[in-house]
């Protein structure tokens, strides 16, 4: 899973890479002084494990495939609002929700993939439809529903998503 030469393994790391530099990035929303490479690498790495996941074995459409194309889509919207809006106006909110948004999709999927790679979470929830996988999903779409709401609140004032 984690072999870098596998294109499961290279995904799997720019997903790594893509969630930890997100977090930063979302952080950033808030007002958090960081460097702002963390946005760039989020926005770049998150639209690659996205592209990428279409491209790994399957033999149906997965819960995960469309959770990519939403994520590309939302992808799609932070970049026009970053690089094309003038980060005013709706693009405040396009930009710092879509921010949210984003990470909560690779978040979404990591845990889903946790629960069936990860031998004690899988005896957990070997169909991933037990109330341990569900409990799992519920807290972190709570936690990123708070955050959604906070940073479109925070966009409010000029200058404050672009940070």
């Amino acid at each position: 899973m984690f072999d870098p030469t596998t294109l499961v393994g290279l995904h799997t790391i720019i997903s790594f890479i893509a969630i930890a530099a997100g977090i930063l990035a979302v952080l950033a929303l808030f007002g958090l002084r960081l460097a702002p490479i963390w946005t760039q690498v989020f926005l770049v790495t998150a639209v690659v494990t996205s592209a990428t996941g279409f491209l790994l074995p399957a033999t149906a459409i997965l819960p995960s495939h469309v959770i990519g194309a939403l994520a590309l889509v939302v992808l799609a919207a932070v970049l026009l609002a970053r690089f094309i809006g003038p980060l005013a106006g709706v693009w405040r909110w396009v930009y710092a929700g879509g921010m949210v948004a984003s990470l909560y999709f690779l978040c979404f999927v990591a845990i889903a993939q946790a629960f069936s790679k990860v031998p004690a979470l899988k005896a957990a929830a070997p169909t991933l439809s037990e109330p341990p996988f569900a409990i799992s999903q519920g807290i972190a779409l709570v936690i990123f529903v708070v955050l959604g709401i906070a940073a479109l609140r925070l966009s409010r004032s000029p200058g404050a998503a672009a940070a």
